[in-house]
Formats: C-alpha cells, sequence, structure tokens
C-alpha cells in the first residue's frame, strides 16, 4: 500500500491515530505506534475492498506530498 499515513497522539483518546487522507474516512487508531500502523492496513484494505464491491472509484495514492 502507498498510500499517506499521518500518525498522532491523541491525548483525548489516549492512543495513536493514523488518518489515511487519500481515502476518505479512513482512519484507524491503536494503543502503540506499530499496533496503529497494523489496525490502519487492515482498514485500507476493508476500505480498497468495499470500493470494489460498490463500483467506487479508487484514488491513486498521490505519493510523498509536497508543499509550497
Amino acid at each position: 500500500m502507498r498510500y499517506e499515513l499521518i500518525i498522532y497522539w491523541s491525548r483525548t483518546d489516549e492512543c495513536f491515530v493514523v488518518e489515511v487522507t487519500e481515502l476518505p474516512g479512513c482512519m484507524a487508531d491503536g494503543a502503540t505506534y506499530e499496533q496503529a500502523v497494523v489496525n490502519a492496513q487492515a482498514v485500507i484494505q476493508e476500505w480498497l475492498e468495499t470500493a470494489r464491491s460498490l463500483n467506487r472509484p479508487i484514488p491513486e495514492p498521490r505519493g510523498r506530498l509536497a508543499y509550497a
């Protein structure tokens, strides 16, 4: 998977949160950084499978974001 993951610590939830901004609504969390990434990989697969089953477009990974 080549989608960008944005990972941060949530004080409110006391866990790591992962946002996959290229896939709308795709998020995961975990008690550790590593677990959050593993959970995100599973959620990405589910997001893609659901999109395919509904014949919805799947965004191409953009790769590294460039800020001007």
